[in-house]
């Protein structure tokens, strides 16, 4: 497999349970590559399936049909049907996942939160904290804040230590959930360049952005996932 994300008529529905069983699809046939060295923007209107798409990709959510390819360790899994202990391993090793919110253990410093994704895979610590340390500086997050709980900070503070724990593997794809919703202009900047840093890597990023000026900076290709609406469909 020469890209290493592939989408392929991926279908996706939810049953309400309270609601007699009701079945609500959310995506139908949804297909589409993304190649290293390109970031490539899932777009389209409010309600269209967006998140659900990243959420399938990283194993949140389970897929009704179709495949997710994904080139890991030198094969080609398909992550839909992967079972649980593969899906954690492609997580450690090949699929990043910035999303808005931080979700961490309590009492654990911000350094080691950004750190712990490098630890998990077996470096050095002291080396893990270095490298975490540097991207913190880089995403302007005040150094008294490095050894305290992100618990405590604030929204944007809390999304520059999640951008830089999504930020600090090598994981050869990374999937973005609106990165800089909660950042200042300064910070978006970062980003972009973090952006453009892990393209020239030959990352294959997919992301969700609302920020107009970010998504310009950053797209290659824009995919309007309305085409992958079952309400689009059936209009």
């Amino acid at each position: 497999m020469a890209t290493p994300l592939v989408v392929s008529e991926v279908f996706k529905s939810f049953t309400m349970h309270l609601r007699d069983g009701l079945t609500l699809p959310v995506v139908a046939n949804a297909s589409f590559s993304v190649a290293s060295g390109e970031c490539v923007v899932l777009g389209g209107p409010s309600g269209v399936g967006k998140s659900s798409i990243l959420k399938m990709l990283y194993g949140n959510y389970s897929v009704d049909a179709g495949q997710i390819l994904i080139k890991h360790k030198d094969k080609v899994v398909d992550a839909a049907s992967a079972d649980p202990r593969m899906v954690l391993d492609i997580r450690r090793h090949t699929l990043g996942y910035v999303s808005q919110f931080l979700r961490t253990v309590p009492r654990v410093a911000a350094l080691d939160v950004v750190a712990e994704p490098l630890v998990s895979r077996g470096e050095d610590s002291i080396e893990a904290r270095r490298k975490a340390g540097q991207l913190l500086e880089a995403l302007n997050l005040p150094k008294p804040l490095w050894q305290l709980p992100p618990a405590t900070f604030s929204g944007g503070e809390q999304q520059r230590v999640n951008i830089a724990r999504g930020f600090i593997t090598d994981h050869a794809v990374l999937l973005l959930d609106e990165p800089t919703a909660s950042l200042d202009a300064m910070n978006r900047a970062v980003v972009i360049e973090m952006i453009r840093e892990k393209k020239k890597a030959g990352v294959a990023l997919l992301g969700i952005f609302h920020d107009e000026e970010v998504r310009d900076a950053v797209a290659d290709r824009i995919i309007d996932v309305s085409h992958f609406s079952p309400r689009r469909a059936a209009a």
